[in-house]
């Protein structure tokens, strides 16, 4: 591999990741990115753990959202064990899966019936928090190299600081739609009902615990029909 075509393009990439319009764009863009750069993959996914819910996001292959499907179901599997870190493992590469696999033993013979040959795993991490694992498969046996694994690393470590740049983003712009929402339909009670600010607070906050109802939901149907509702 020629480390320097690569570093350019990891340049190139970060500049592209932090261009994405949202996390969705982004996380596409790094499973695209993986099939393109890594030597040997075929096919890339990230997988996020949610208890033992697995959820399969920006998949380039229905290889990946079958391999997710099948470790969800036996609750086990390199990608699984990744997004979990329950072993503090961060990368994890299976070279062959002709050969005889012990510790995903169950799992290993439902992906050769997927024609998984050979795959590798990172997790997606920063200093404060997980993200779930990018998962790179190959229909051949023996397709990643070392130098593949080193191209997987470095492209993971972009991509997890890409993700959580987009999350917050997105996670912000919901907080601030929200906000609005709530100031408008505020407003609208204040004016209907003669109320302060604070007591026209308070009418939403308790409509929302009585009725088990969002507080963004509860504001949006005050602003749609002008009541509570």
């Amino acid at each position: 591999m020629d480390w320097r075509v690569f570093a350019r393009e990891m340049a190139s990439m970060a500049r592209d990741l932090l261009a994405q319009d949202s996390v969705g764009a982004t996380l596409e863009h790094i499973t695209g990115a993986a099939t393109e750069r890594v030597a040997g993959c075929d096919a890339a996914g990230i997988l996020l753990l949610h208890g033992d819910r697995v959820e399969t996001l920006a998949p380039t292959h229905d290889l990946v959202v079958e391999s997710d499907r099948l470790q969800e179901h036996l609750a086990a599997g390199p990608c699984f064990d990744a997004a979990r870190t329950s072993t503090g493992e961060r990368v994890f590469r299976i070279a062959d899966f002709t050969a005889e696999q012990p510790r995903w033993p169950t799992y290993a013979a439902g992906a050769r019936e997927l024609g998984v040959g050979s795959m590798m795993g990172f997790l997606l991490y920063t200093e404060d928090e997980d993200f779930g694992a990018l998962n790179l498969y190959a229909h051949r046996p023996g397709a990643f190299t070392d130098d593949s694994e080193t191209a997987g690393w470095l492209l993971a470590s972009h991509a997890a600081v890409a993700f959580s740049s987009a999350r917050s983003h997105a996670q912000m712009e919901q907080a601030m739609a929200t906000r609005h929402v709530i100031g408008e339909a505020m407003g609208i009670l204040m004016g209907s009902h003669r109320l302060t600010e604070e007591q026209a607070f308070d009418v939403l906050r308790r409509f929302s615990q009585e009725k088990n109802i969002k507080l963004r939901e509860v504001a949006r149907r005050v602003c749609e029909e002008g009541r509570l509702a």
